[in-house]
């Protein structure tokens, strides 16, 4: 889905109506654009700006939006495997039934002709980037296929009756579901492993495996570090913990010096009231006693004068 120019400068690249997949640039609606399996318009926001955008902003954190273009492409090509396997399912219904030999012969065909088809398409390449030495490299391994094709047809022709023969077999391509003539020339070969839509899912499903490995390395890194923060988070509860200990009992010493203290003070204030009553009691008794001796010599005096 492109944007007008008024959603562009309210949406930024984190929103959940932006496709992933286009941010990392392997949308299917993108990369099959053109093809018999053109797939539309794709129902999220595509716009090469904020892949732009995102690009830069990855490159300073982990936004991990490989997690959502895996799902993404995941979910599509269990869709287009599964239309493969329905695919092979009414082939084997409708074609007419062979031995097991002979349907390994047939298949033997089948993959020389994949062979040359890749090892043409890729001559083509070659020689469009101008590589015109590889790609006669490459061409002369073709000769080389052809003869073991004409070989293994030779021994299927000579597996089946001549009517059953001249009967197409069909195979659905494993790669991008499109049906594949026993019988198919070098051309329509090459056409079709060289075309936009197989080089396409190929793109795709090689997209996939680097995705799925980017986010299980990435998973793995995430749950180490959640790991070492844990570890560290539990090292410094235990660090605090050993701290406050600590702290208590150098409270629970100065409290018990701050006791000790007390009951120094409080014996040595017991000890002087002692000392100071019992001067006390001792001035009082030394009075008492000056006071009474006193007493006896005016009584004595007072009795010598009477009988004089």
């Amino acid at each position: 889905m492109q944007m007008g120019d008024e959603t562009r400068q309210r949406v930024k690249f984190t929103d959940d109506r932006v496709c992933k997949s286009h941010l990392l640039d392997c949308c299917p609606h993108d990369i099959l654009a053109g093809t018999r399996m053109d797939l539309g318009e794709c129902t999220k926001i595509h716009d090469l700006a904020l892949r732009a955008d995102y690009e830069i902003a990855s490159k300073e954190r982990d936004l991990f939006f490989e997690l959502d273009a895996m799902d993404h492409l995941e979910s599509f090509i269990a869709e287009c495997d599964r239309r493969t396997e329905l695919a092979k399912k009414r082939l084997a219904e409708t074609q007419e039934e062979i031995s097991a030999e002979v349907s390994a012969k047939a298949e033997k065909v089948h993959e020389l002709n994949e062979e040359i088809g890749k090892l043409l398409a890729k001559a083509e390449q070659l020689g469009a980037e101008g590589n015109v030495d590889e790609s006669q490299k490459i061409l002369m391994e073709v000769e080389k296929v052809r003869a073991k094709k004409k070989e293994a047809e030779e021994e299927y022709r000579n597996s089946m009756p001549a009517s059953s023969f001249q009967q197409q077999k069909l195979r659905v391509c494993e790669v991008c579901s499109a049906y594949l003539g026993l019988h198919d020339n070098d051309r329509r070969l090459a056409d079709h492993f060289g075309g936009k839509l197989h080089l396409g899912f190929i793109q795709i499903r090689e997209k996939l495996d680097q995705l799925r490995k980017t986010v299980a390395e990435k998973q793995e890194k995430r749950n180490q570090d959640r790991l070492r923060r844990r570890e560290e988070r539990e090292r410094e509860e235990r660090l605090s913990r050993r701290s406050g200990s600590r702290t208590r009992d150098r409270r629970r010493s100065r409290s018990r010096d701050r006791r000790r203290r007390r009951s120094r003070s409080n014996s040595r204030e017991r000890r002087k009231s002692s000392r100071s009553r019992s001067r006390d009691r001792h001035r009082r008794h030394r009075s008492r006693s000056r006071s009474h001796s006193r007493g006896h010599r005016r009584a004595s005096r007072d009795r010598s004068a009477k009988y004089k």
